[in-house]
């Protein structure tokens, strides 16, 4: 199949993509690296009216210190730009771990970090990687910016909190608290590289014990979701095999497990289990 016909601008600057996506009124869809928009509309799955193709807009591309360690993503980065710098990677050593395993190399050398949250699909990494890291979401319009933190950004399947008129603009990673480790663990499909199960886990760990935790899981349900009471199991804990397996007994706790041609629920949910006990384990392992 071929897309339905569509009109196509291309911006030079992000305030003529926001103007442009203003009187799109709805029916305009922002190109980023159309890893995914694109396959939509050749499908129909997807037939917006316009399209406004922001991937040459500079500004949007930059990663950044922020200072004590936090760094500040632009949302056009694709994983390899991530990948490829030493900021990024040394600040927040998951990513590092995880984008080898994201798609394939065209699409880790196309696909964007901004388009990926913004796209929200159920079975996307970068989703619970951001959970788990705790960043936050800049968004801009043509009325101004806000920035919003990730735990309230995604809102259900390809649902967000972005308005019609806004745009993503950078994705905002905090300091690593203080000897904190991190990991990232899925079992994916193997023709598509998409997670069934994805769990990213950030541990603290002070005198032999876990101090602190966010874990995430994507893949499990239709929005990636921090495994509250995963965390609250862990805290305290000695981080023996016993207490992680025990925290991770309640990786599915509150969630209602997705069902597919891929794998069912009860198989997932087994996966979720097993993934989290890894993903904490190897977060704690990498604690300092």
């Amino acid at each position: 199949m071929i897309p339905a016909a569509f009109d196509y601008a291309r911006p030079a600057s992000l305030d003529e993509a926001l103007t442009l996506l203003a009187r799109g009124a709805g029916s305009a869809k922002v190109l980023a690296g159309g890893q995914s928009l694109l396959p939509l509309m050749r499908l129909r799955l997807a037939s917006p009216a316009k399209l406004i193709d922001i991937g040459r807009i500079a500004e949007l591309r930059a990663i950044r210190d922020l200072g004590g360690g936090a760094t500040g993503i632009g949302a056009l980065a694709t994983y390899r730009d991530v990948l490829d710098s030493k900021l990024a990677t040394h600040n927040h050593p998951i990513l590092a771990g995880a984008i080898p395993g994201i798609g394939d190399v065209q699409v880790r050398n196309r696909g964007t970090l901004g388009g990926a949250i913004a796209h929200a699909d159920p079975a996307s990494d970068m989703p619970a990687i951001l959970l788990a890291l705790d960043a936050s979401i800049v968004i801009r319009s043509g009325s101004g910016e806000r920035v919003v933190g990730i735990d309230g950004f995604f809102q259900g399947a390809f649902a967000t909190d972005l308005a019609e008129d806004e745009i993503l603009t950078e994705i905002r990673l905090p300091a690593t608290p203080a000897g904190a480790g991190m990991a990232y663990c899925s079992i994916e499909q193997p023709a598509s590289g998409y997670s069934m199960v994805g769990v990213a886990a950030v541990v603290g760990r002070s005198d032999g014990s876990i101090s602190s935790a966010r874990v995430a899981i994507t893949g499990v349900a239709d929005v990636a979701y921090r495994a509250t009471a995963v965390e609250k199991a862990l805290i305290g804990s000695d981080a023996g095999s016993a207490a992680i397996d025990a925290a991770a007994a309640h990786a599915t706790d509150g969630q209602e497990v997705s069902s597919d041609f891929n794998a069912n629920a009860e198989y997932r949910a087994a996966m979720a289990v097993v993934h989290t006990s890894r993903a904490i384990e190897a977060a704690f392992a990498a604690a300092g």
